[in-house]
């Protein structure tokens, strides 16, 4: 009996474990309302502005790709980038289709209203407006400082190393 407890608490714990680690239930659908709310609320956030250089960038990205290649083709494989780009502008929508059905699953209708009401005041515009700088230069804040920060680790490495006798 005594020998048989670690064995259960085991297997209790296995059982706890693969609970937990095992995957979340997929979520609810969202309604067609839901979805709609947040198409709104993503537009009054500017969000889908972010979607507008993808479908350009990915027929240029190609085109560039069969370019080296077939460098005599130049000017016939613009002419088709400009016809892909009015062809496929329109699959735009699939994807804040699909990031839009991300905010349903995530937040309630009522939830993203108040996100859209905030979004449509003075201090919310503001955010739509600045926002995008603020990332920029936040992005580019950090990559100063990580580089900084590694400089001054493998400083710190050399100088720790050398006490034990090696030079780095």
């Amino acid at each position: 009996m005594i020998a048989s407890m670690p064995a259960r608490r085991m297997a209790v714990a296995l059982a706890l474990a693969s609970m937990v680690c095992a995957s979340p239930a997929p979520a609810q659908q969202p309604t067609p309302g839901a979805i709609a709310t947040a198409k709104e609320l993503m537009q009054a956030k500017g969000a889908t502005n972010m979607f507008d250089p993808l479908i350009p960038g990915i027929i240029e990205s190609a085109k560039n790709a069969l370019l080296p290649t077939n460098p005599a083709l130049f000017r016939e494989l613009n002419d088709v980038a400009g016809v892909l780009r009015t062809r496929f502008a329109t699959r735009r929508n699939e994807i804040i289709d699909e990031i839009a059905r991300l905010y349903a699953q995530r937040f309630t209708e009522a939830e993203m209203k108040e996100a859209i009401a905030f979004y449509r005041t003075p201090v919310g515009k503001k955010f739509v407006t600045d926002e995008p700088s603020v990332i920029d230069q936040g992005l580019q804040r950090t990559q100063a400082w990580s580089s900084k920060l590694q400089d001054d680790v493998l400083s710190g490495f050399r100088a720790e190393m050398k006490k034990k006798g090696h030079d780095l």
